[in-house]
C-alpha cells in the first residue's frame, strides 16, 4: 500500500516539476531551465544514495545511480523525442554527454581492480576518494562554463502569463522536497516489493529505485516535450544524467567518510558498459542537432536492452 500510495503521489509532482520548469525557462532560456531542473530533480537521489549508504547499501546506490545514469540518457530522451520532435542544442548536449564520458574513463579507475574481489575494500574507497574530487571540479567547471554561454547567448522575453523567476524557482525547491520525502517513502518500501516479486537487490536498485528515484524529474521533462519545448525537454535529460555522473556518485562518495560505512566508486562490468554504450548512442542520436520519433523508439529499445543484460547479471 505504502509503495502504491508512493508512486501516485510522484504523479501531481512530476506536473508541478514541469510546470514550473518550464517558467524559469521563461527568464533564463531552455539551458539554464533545463539546469535548474535537473539539479532539484537529483536531489532525492542523493538523499536515497545517502540513506542507502547509512543502512550499509553499497550496491544499492551504485545501482541506483548507474540506473539513474542510463534511464535518463535512453528511456526519459527516447521518450521526450516520442512525444515531440524538433531541434536541439547540439553544443550543449554533446557538451555535457562529453562530460559523462570522462565520469565514466574515470569510474574505471576503482572499478576494474573491483572486479576482482571485494568491491566495497578499504583499498578502493581511498582510490575512489580522488576520482570523487575530480569529478566535482570538472562538474564546478562545466557548470559555470555550460551557464555563462546559455546567458550569454539568450534573451529570452517572458510572455505575460509567466511565473515570476522567485515564484517560478520557489515552487521548484518545494516540488523538490516534496519529492525527496515521497521517494523516501517508496524506496523504503521497494526491499519488501521485490522480495514478493523475487527479484534481486541489484536488479531493484538499477531499474526500479532508479526510475522511481527520478520519477518526478522524468514525467517533467516528458510534459514539457507534449508542449513543443524539445530543446528544454533533451536539456533536461541529459542535464540529470551529467549531474548524477559527475556530482551525484562522487557527492554521494565523499559523504561517506563521516559514517560506518564506506561508498566505493567501483562499479560491475555491466554498469561500466551500459553507461559508455547509452552515453555513445545519445551521442550518436544528437549529433545532427535534432530529434525524430523514429530515434526516441529506438533509444527506448536500446533501454530494454539495458534492462536485460541488468536482469542476466543480477
Amino acid at each position: 500500500m505504502l509503495f502504491v500510495v508512493a508512486a501516485i503521489a510522484l504523479v501531481p509532482l512530476a506536473w508541478v516539476i514541469g510546470e514550473a520548469t518550464e517558467h524559469v525557462a521563461e527568464h533564463t532560456g531552455p539551458g539554464v531551465g533545463g539546469f535548474l531542473n535537473a539539479s532539484f530533480g537529483n536531489a532525492p537521489e542523493l538523499i536515497i544514495a545517502v540513506l542507502a549508504i547509512q543502512k550499509g547499501l553499497p550496491d544499492v546506490v551504485r545501482g541506483s545511480l548507474t540506473g539513474s545514469v542510463v534511464s535518463n540518457l535512453l528511456l526519459v530522451l527516447g521518450l521526450t523525442m516520442i512525444a515531440g520532435a524538433g531541434e536541439l542544442d547540439r553544443r550543449s548536449l554533446l557538451t555535457q554527454l562529453g562530460t559523462i564520458a570522462v565520469a565514466v574513463a574515470a569510474f574505471l579507475v576503482p572499478s576494474i581492480p573491483g572486479w576482482s574481489g571485494d568491491r566495497d575494500r578499504h583499498s578502493l574507497f581511498v582510490l575512489s576518494i580522488p576520482v570523487a574530487l575530480f569529478l566535482l571540479a570538472v562538474y564546478l567547471v562545466m557548470a559555470i562554463v555550460g551557464l555563462r554561454r546559455h546567458r550569454a547567448m539568450q534573451t529570452p522575453e517572458p510572455s505575460h502569463s509567466a511565473w515570476s523567476l522567485r515564484t517560478s524557482v520557489t515552487v521548484l525547491a518545494v516540488a523538490a522536497v516534496a519529492t525527496a520525502f515521497v521517494s523516501e517513502a517508496l524506496v523504503s518500501s521497494l526491499e519488501g516489493f521485490g522480495h514478493a516479486l523475487g527479484w534481486s537487490e541489484f536488479f531493484i536498485a538499477v531499474v526500479i529505485v532508479a526510475i522511481v528515484g527520478n520519477a518526478a524529474e522524468h514525467g517533467g521533462a516528458i510534459v514539457v516535450a507534449r508542449r513543443g519545448r524539445t530543446k528544454l525537454a533533451s536539456e533536461i535529460a541529459i542535464s540529470s544524467s551529467a549531474q548524477v555522473a559527475v556530482f551525484v556518485a562522487p557527492a554521494a562518495a565523499l559523504l561517506s567518510i563521516p559514517g560506518s560505512h564506506e561508498l566505493t566508486l567501483a562499479f560491475r562490468p555491466v554498469e561500466i558498459a551500459t553507461m559508455a554504450l547509452a552515453t555513445l548512442a545519445v551521442a550518436y542520436v544528437v549529433f545532427d542537432g535534432r530529434s525524430t520519433r523514429r530515434e526516441g523508439i529506438a533509444l527506448v529499445a536500446g533501454y530494454g536492452g539495458a534492462v536485460a543484460a541488468y536482469a542476466l547479471a543480477g
